[in-house]
């Protein structure tokens, strides 16, 4: 349907998962490029790889403005504009118990988290912003269902994915009427989400838990776990203008109906 013909995007956190699969997504649709942020200097190589020339790829810290205003010139010096944001970059903090932490673990921990799921955010948003309003774009950020509900992690992740939802609010409000600022919201999903490098998990893998895929299906309504291209059309829909205009200030749910899941 080229939803997206001729748009310019940028994906932070698109060397895999999610923003991965936004990319393939947003370039199927017809989108002109997409620039990347990643961490992974091996991710910049493969993304070039799978898409070419249709890809422009900076590899740094989503928790330097440095960085995301790299990542925003490179995109629009290759395809001169700027369409959407798309701030996806996340650590998860594999339900670490605030009682079991260290008072030294607690403070690197939540400035580590916090950095890549609010800071990230907020300066991609700051780098992007000018570029978004001079062609009436739209931001869209990854958010979760811990962004409404306990349960999915410990309270630093937890935390910081409510503070997400303030952060799309308030941009929405900052931002208009030029920029429109939504976010998805995914349940559990197979995605290699780092851990905490404060916490010594910064080489585990969310999907290689065990049991992990079989406890959650069980958990959801739905009664699947998510891969992560059965996310990428509501960032299609909330990038399009044509297909949103309207919508601002929202976070669309992709969590398999988690507030109607069964208690027991």
């Amino acid at each position: 349907m080229a939803w997206l013909k001729g748009y310019v995007a940028l994906v932070t956190g698109g060397g895999s998962g999610i923003g991965r699969a936004v990319i393939r997504r947003f370039l199927e649709e017809g989108a002109l490029g997409v620039g990347v942020l990643v961490r992974n200097q091996d991710h910049v190589h493969d993304l070039h790889r799978e898409f070419g020339d249709r890809v422009a790829v900076h590899a740094g810290d989503v928790r330097s403005y440095a960085d995301n205003q790299m990542a925003v010139d490179l995109t629009v010096r290759r395809w001169g504009r700027l369409d959407t944001l798309v701030g996806n970059a996340g650590l998860w903090d594999y339900k670490a118990s605030l009682e079991r932490m260290t008072p030294e673990q607690l403070c690197d921990s939540f400035d580590e988290l916090f950095g890549v799921n609010v800071k990230g955010y907020l300066l991609a948003a700051k780098a992007a912003g000018p570029h978004l309003r001079a062609t009436r774009g739209s931001m869209i950020f990854t958010l979760s269902n811990s962004a409404f509900y306990a349960g999915g992690g410990g309270p630093l992740y937890v935390a910081s994915k409510h503070a997400g939802v303030g952060l799309v609010r308030q941009l929405a409000f900052d931002f208009a009427p030029d920029v429109r600022v939504n976010a998805v919201a995914p349940g559990a999903t197979m995605t290699p989400l780092r851990g905490l490098a404060s916490l010594g998990k910064s080489e585990r893998r969310l999907q290689e838990i065990d049991g992990f895929e079989d406890a959650v299906a069980a958990a959801s309504p739905l009664k699947f776990v998510a891969q992560p291209h059965e996310h990428t059309g509501h960032f299609v829909l909330l990038a399009s203008r044509e297909n949103s205009r309207a919508t601002t200030a929202t976070v669309i749910h992709s969590d398999g109906g988690w507030e109607v899941r069964p208690l027991h």
